[in-house]
């Protein structure tokens, strides 16, 4: 009989309805049992694609001895944590507080009011390796709570206190020329010359601060930063990481070299990653940058593309309940597709050996370097991909993710109109029309959907920071003004409902529901902070309307997280790119007219290295749009207007020449504006 997770919209949650756990999903009625009953909490956060999070519901939720523990003596509530982020994030912190690290299947034991006292995260079903058994440590929380109830009490509301103290405390100015280039420094020092990358393992793949790199070595023509990008970015194209047949990123390398993944393929790792290659092919013209942005874009819209028209969250890294099985090979299965000739070659190009580079003699594929024959290796690709096809494919996670989804729009149009595929910006008008037919609820963002039904949770900061940029993207790409108009309204609720009264912004809003503590992170985690994506939105917004207010706020809120760029940029990459975009100015370019001028005038503002550039196409005056009015054509025929701060310099009308007005050193000479 399913348990009351049979009817959520997380198909995480649906995983857990067949447990003998007598689940709750998080709602005020499970606290209320807890307090009718007079036990604990136990709270259990996952997210679908987890590896530990099967292996602990397989041993510990599944096994009908620990659930009748687990019912006797708590309340228990499972959460994803990609639906409900607000709670996940109130929750770590308290994990790593208690414990010093984190990690998922987190495991935190409460009391009815919600005030965390013991907390942890993946549990053995039993003893073994210095780790107690889940029913060891269930026993023992129940015995606790039997026992001393007031000192757990007590250690709960401590908890919540110290927690209370956290959040963006500005300590400093702005975030000007001189402290980007102090991260872009700090990145250097921890930057793997070996392998790409920052640090050790395991690595995981770093697009905000590789976007942020780009960006400052476009401002400074720093060829350390943009030698930092394009070392990490081949290593791990040619790595493990990378799905060397069908595209796409796993989340992580468990090595410090991007050989062996951890297989969990994440919509938001794949859209943040073919942005960053899509621009480092602008930025330096190299062909693989241009192919990986072109294959993980249409892995996007393949693999994980949903029938109403979003993208999927995630593949998951287990199928037939082994992690990885779906994607190693040996070099008899290589042989076994492809024949003995096809197959010695393939063995040599993906490097897969007798050893292997995996489990059991088998190989994570990699592509080293290209190989002489282009078409014999496409033609081994395609026979290997048709016969993995054939395998029992990992499962996927269906919710529609707001945030995520804008990220994937932005990705999508830029590829889309640079790279000359209306296919795939189509995908992108698709997921934001999805986005404002479904999760737009009365003027305000719902986080997640599925199949076609939108869920309760309500969006947090990222939700509107990333949905807003993926819609100015939209605009800049198909220049229909609705798309600038929906960004604005998101914003404008950022405006009213987010800030801390301090110049930065909470993650949920004044009036979402209430936890043991009001969430506020401005570092990046696996994407973009909440604050600085939001930044990054209100700024390019400004751009386009002139909107004070909206500069004024973006500036407040990279303020708050200057320190942090300083002295640890890897933990604050997008807040340090688009504080390049705000020394940058950002440009602002207005093309107005149509045909193959216009078009051309296009192509070269895009293609444009200068950091957040915005692009308002359309014809002169054209409504909505205030970057566009009194920018009249030239002689009957398209032109382009460079700005900053609405002040422009004379129109071209030469795509030439817009190129070298937006080259440093250009013409910036303005002549008037509103």
């Amino acid at each position: 009989m399913a348990n009351r997770l049979s009817e959520q919209t997380s198909p995480y949650l649906r995983q857990h309805q067949d447990n003998p756990v007598d689940w709750w999903p998080w709602c005020p009625e499970a606290f209320a049992e807890a307090v009718t009953r007079g036990v604990p909490v136990l709270l259990s956060v996952g997210y679908s694609a987890c590896h530990w999070c099967h292996v602990m519901a397989h041993e510990s939720f599944e096994d009908p001895a620990i659930a009748a523990v687990m019912n006797e003596l708590f309340v228990n509530i499972k959460v994803d944590r990609e639906e409900r982020p607000d709670i996940d994030a109130v929750y770590m912190e308290a994990t790593q507080a208690m414990t010093g690290h984190g990690g998922w299947p987190m495991t935190v034991f409460m009391t009815p009011a919600g005030e965390p006292f013991y907390c942890g995260t993946y549990y053995p079903p039993r003893d073994g390796h210095g780790m107690p058994s889940f029913e060891r440590v269930l026993r023992g929380v129940a015995e606790a709570w039997a026992t001393r109830r007031d000192e757990l009490t007590a250690v709960g509301t401590d908890i919540v206190a110290k927690l209370a103290t956290r959040g963006i405390k500005r300590t400093g100015g702005g975030l000007d020329a001189a402290t980007l280039d102090g991260g872009a420094e700090s990145l250097r020092a921890s930057y793997d010359e070996r392998t790409g990358g920052f640090g050790g393992a395991p690595k995981f793949p770093p697009s905000m601060a590789l976007e942020f790199l780009m960006r400052h070595a476009a401002r400074t023509g720093s060829q350390a930063s943009l030698d930092m990008v394009s070392g990490t970015c081949e290593r791990m194209a040619r790595g493990g990481i990378y799905d060397q047949l069908a595209g796409g990123f796993a989340r992580y390398s468990v090595d410090d070299s991007w050989v062996v993944p951890h297989f969990e393929k994440m919509l938001y790792d794949n859209a943040l990653l073919a942005r960053v290659y899509l621009h480092l092919w602008r930025a330096t013209g190299s062909e693989l940058a241009r192919r990986i942005a072109v294959e993980t874009c249409d892995f996007l819209v393949r693999d994980l593309g949903t029938a109403e028209g979003g993208i999927a969250s995630a593949l998951d890294a287990d199928s037939e309940g082994v992690e990885g099985k779906f994607y190693v090979w040996t070099p008899l299965q290589l042989s076994g597709v492809l024949g003995e000739d096809d197959g010695a070659f393939a063995a040599e190009v993906f490097w897969v050996d007798a050893h292997g580079t995996f489990e059991h003699g088998s190989s994570v594929l990699q592509l080293l370097e290209d190989p002489a024959d282009a078409a014999r290796l496409a033609s081994v690709r395609a026979a290997l991909l048709a016969a993995r096809a054939e395998r029992i494919a990992p499962g996927r996670d269906d919710k529609v993710v707001a945030a995520w989804n804008g990220l994937a729009i932005a990705a999508l149009a830029e590829t889309g109109v640079l790279l000359d595929r209306p296919d795939l910006l189509a995908a992108a008008v698709r997921v934001g029309e999805l986005l404002e037919r479904l999760h737009l609820v009365d003027g305000r963002l719902r986080r997640v959907s599925l199949a076609g039904v939108v869920g309760a949770p309500v969006g947090v900061l990222e939700d509107y920071g990333d949905v807003a940029e993926g819609f100015i993207a939209l605009y800049s790409a198909t220049g229909d003004a609705r798309w600038l108009g929906s960004a604005g309204t998101l914003l404008d609720v950022v405006l009213a409902h987010f800030g801390d009264g301090a110049g930065s912004f909470f993650d949920t809003a004044d009036d979402a529901e209430a936890l043991v503590r009001r969430p506020q992170d401005a570092t990046d985690n696996a994407t973009p902070a909440g604050a600085s994506a939001a930044a990054g939105a209100l700024l390019s917004y400004a751009a386009l309307t002139g909107s004070m207010p909206h500069r004024e706020a973006a500036e407040s809120a990279l303020a708050a997280v200057a320190p942090i760029v300083t002295g640890h940029a890897r933990f604050a990459g997008w807040a340090a790119a688009v504080g390049e975009a705000l020394v940058a100015g950002p440009a602002e370019v207005a093309v107005v007219g149509s045909g193959e001028v216009a078009a051309r005038l296009l192509l070269a503002a895009r293609m444009s290295t200068s950091p957040g550039l915005v692009l308002a196409p359309g014809l002169p005056d054209a409504g909505g749009v205030p970057l566009l009015a009194g920018r009249p054509l030239i002689d009957g025929g398209p032109a382009a207007y460079v700005c900053r701060h609405f002040a422009c310099a004379a129109p071209v009308t030469d795509p030439a020449a817009l190129t070298a007005a937006l080259t440093p050193g250009g013409n910036s000479r303005t002549e008037g504006g509103l």
